[in-house]
């Protein structure tokens, strides 16, 4: 392989203007106005949800993974979200003794900190609301996984050629004028999927008409920056398995951090490639003179 040095430069400067041209699509993205006022959004009433795990089986059989299992105590057990799955109940008891239930999946932030970290944009926010995944892309480097507050995105470790899982919030079925296929099924009436602004008016009527029975909290107004899933409760959030982040965005948080690593990893194979190339140019150079001395 032959390459000149001015031919080895361009690479380099080629290569480098791609990375910080990701980088700069990022802050774009991140800097883009996200009220996410009309956003599609779901509002979950844990009041209401009976913890059938419809949702699940309906999240299982839309994206193709294995049936939920069918042995599990939601009470007693905490589940997390996994590659084979994309959403989970988990449930705990009110000061009475009631069951309460709540599902999680991914939040589908305003403004994600997952597409944020990555480099490439294997996941990417689209205008509708939902985070998506475009597997051909990504290459493996989890940094969305580090970067999640909530974290959701799962890694297929088991597999010959893995891949990052999480919910989509059904971004195929949005665009297709249907409603995410765990809203489709639920049969109490917990899941109400809407735009935010909506749904935030809604939730927030709720909690003001009935005094007392709800916390005065809609997880996911403010958490990470807002969220698209939001929640209303009458016992703590943290007894139904929702983590507690920071009231702000995280992908100024991240990019910092992060930024860095990808940018390396997108120029580093190109200029190992240019300094290769020149050795073995060299060596050649080098055995042609020792074969004539005259050269």
């Amino acid at each position: 392989m032959k390459l000149s040095r001015r031919g080895f430069l361009r690479v380099a400067a080629i290569t480098g203007s791609a990375a910080v041209g990701t980088t700069a699509g990022r802050a774009r993205a991140s800097e883009a106005d996200n009220a996410g006022e009309n956003e599609c959004s779901m509002l979950v009433d844990t009041t209401v949800c009976a913890g059938c795990r419809a949702c699940e089986a309906a999240c299982s059989e839309a994206n193709g993974l294995a049936p939920p299992k069918e042995d599990v105590d939601l009470l007693k057990e905490r589940r997390d979200t996994g590659p084979e799955a994309f959403t989970v109940v988990n449930g705990t008891e009110t000061d009475k003794g009631e069951p309460r239930y709540a599902k999680r999946q991914c939040m589908h932030c305003l403004e994600p900190a997952c597409a944020s970290a990555c480099p490439i944009r294997a996941l990417d926010k689209t205008a509708e609301g939902p985070v998506i995944y475009r597997g051909e892309r990504c290459m493996g480097c989890r940094y969305c996984m580090v970067a999640c507050p909530f974290e959701i995105p799962k890694y297929q470790y088991d597999k010959a050629a893995p891949l990052v899982r999480k919910c989509t919030f059904c971004a195929k079925r949005q665009a297709e004028g249907k409603k995410p296929a765990c809203a489709e099924v639920c049969p109490t009436g917990a899941l109400t999927f809407g735009k935010r602004g909506a749904l935030l008016e809604l939730a927030k009527h709720r909690i003001y008409r009935t005094p007392g029975k709800y916390l005065h909290h809609v997880y996911g107004e403010h958490e990470a920056g807002g969220t698209n899933w939001l929640y209303i409760s009458d016992v703590p959030f943290q007894k139904l398995a929702m983590r507690s982040v920071r009231n702000e965005p995280y992908p100024d948080k991240v990019q910092g951090a992060l930024g860095a690593p990808p940018f390396v990893m997108t120029l580093w194979p190109p200029l190992l490639m240019g300094l290769y190339a020149f050795s073995q140019r060299r060596s050649a150079v080098e055995g042609e003179q020792e074969e004539d001395p005259h050269a």
